[in-house]
């Protein structure tokens, strides 16, 4: 197999250059699946957190205090967590392609029809079964990329494929503001409801593609020569059983570093719009212009400190250190909460190193998990870890019904931020640094 490629591509340092088998292959991979599997993660992110746009206008409509809205974002994960295992375990037998596309078709639908919430009840329900539907997705995801690298070349394609992301935000805010503001009143309906209905389409449509697009594994792919599917098989050797997941004292350590790191990632994506908002910004379309800034800066962290991590083999540090940077970055912001510029300079800087912990923290677990271990363990992890999104955005909004002020609640996910940054220390440098 051929050694030291050079790299440049769909990210720079993701395709493999060069005339060789091993080369060519990859690149055909990397192609074929890595941008539509990018759309389909931005689309999902989009639609889990777009309600925290849609809370802009739909509180003062509906009478819901931020306690209710908090509940709602969080119970999302409850869904969410009760069926990505067994998610994830189906995939793993039915193959990635079928079920990827009933994952994105049904959440597809359920988000539209957030559109119809009229009560406190109705809201929960309709995102319970939105999380219930996306469940096993990101799992999968992660999972399926296993089947296609190995560990020492996940790192960059696992960030390029969580760059989604903060793409989502990047695209999703000033978008979310322009359809709330501009489609609001048209049809008598309000701009909120407009936002579920026309960001759900995407997620639908792609879901309906994947039935046909994906392919479940290296010896299904037609579109590889029998040589290029030979040499891709022979870089996988990953093969463990369900059981090793769970057995593994590593596998759960990590899960509950996991749910450290996502109390930041979720206290960002929920409530960045309305932290914004409360710095002074009144417009809808401004305040998703402004959130850009946050998550552009993440998407450049990611991407860079994926390649920085790849290229030097060190795993632990590079998940650490934007951790700590996140939490800094969160604590300081409570401090500017009312003065947009410096509020901004430190979301910007607590968002770059909360999105770039989740992309990071994938190296991981994948590193020594293969299989139907991988399959369960990836699942446990991220379901675990899930738990912070219904703890996070209850917690905040709970926290500013109670003091009239979030500052506190962003004290304490700065706290979990540090705290997961501690425990990647417990995981050995040479089990993952790969």
């Amino acid at each position: 197999m051929a050694t030291n490629v050079t790299t440049a591509g769909v990210a720079p340092g993701i395709v493999p250059q060069g005339d060789t088998v091993e080369a060519r292959a990859y690149s055909k991979v990397t192609w074929r699946l890595l941008p539509f599997l990018f759309a389909c993660y931005v689309f999902a992110y989009l639609d889990r957190v777009n309600v925290g746009f849609a809370k802009l206008q739909m509180l003062s409509d509906l009478k819901f205090s931020e306690t209710v809205y908090g509940l709602g974002a969080g119970i999302f994960f409850i869904g969410y967590f009760l069926f990505e295992v067994p998610s994830n375990l189906i995939m793993y037998r039915v193959g990635a392609r079928v079920w990827i596309g009933r994952i994105m078709i049904t959440w597809g639908i359920l988000a539209g029809l957030m559109m119809i919430v009229r009560t406190p009840t109705s809201f929960y329900i309709l995102r319970f079964l939105l999380g219930a539907a996306e469940a096993g997705f990101i799992p999968g995801i992660l999972l399926y990329l296993t089947y296609w690298y190995p560990a020492q070349r996940r790192g960059r394609v696992m960030a390029f494929f969580l760059t989604g992301i903060p793409i989502s935000g990047v695209v999703g805010g000033p978008l979310s503001g322009w359809i709330m503001q501009t489609f609001h009143g048209v049809n008598g309906w309000a701009g909120w409801q407009w936002l579920f209905l026309l960001e759900a389409l995407p997620a639908f449509l792609a879901g309906v593609v994947a039935l046909f697009y994906l392919t479940d594994d290296i010896h299904h792919a037609k579109w590889l020569s029998e040589e290029e599917r030979r040499v891709l098989q022979n870089g996988k050797k990953e093969h463990h059983s369900m059981k090793d997941a769970f057995s593994e004292p590593k596998v759960w350590l990590l899960a509950v570093t996991y749910a450290f790191f996502l109390m930041g990632l979720y206290g960002v994506s929920f409530w960045l719009p309305s932290l914004i908002k409360a710095s002074g910004v009144k417009d809808a379309l401004n305040v998703g212009l402004l959130t850009a800034i946050p998550y552009g800066a993440g998407t450049i962290a990611m991407i860079w400190v994926s390649h920085r991590s790849d290229d030097k083999r060190e795993r632990r540090w590079h998940l650490s250190t934007p951790g700590i940077l996140g939490a800094l970055g969160l604590a300081l912001s409570t401090a500017f909460s009312h003065n947009t510029a410096l509020s901004m300079l430190f979301l910007t800087i607590g968002a770059a190193g909360v999105c770039t912990t989740v992309s990071q923290f994938w190296n991981l677990p994948g590193a020594f998990l293969g299989g139907a271990a991988a399959a369960a363990g990836i699942a446990f992890v991220n379901s675990v870890g899930n738990i912070s999104g219904f703890v996070a955005p209850y917690m905040v909004g709970w926290i500013k019904d109670a003091t009239g002020s979030a500052s506190p609640a962003l004290w304490v996910i700065a706290a979990s931020m540090t705290v997961a940054s501690l425990l990647v220390f417990r995981v050995p440098a040479q089990l993952v640094n790969k």
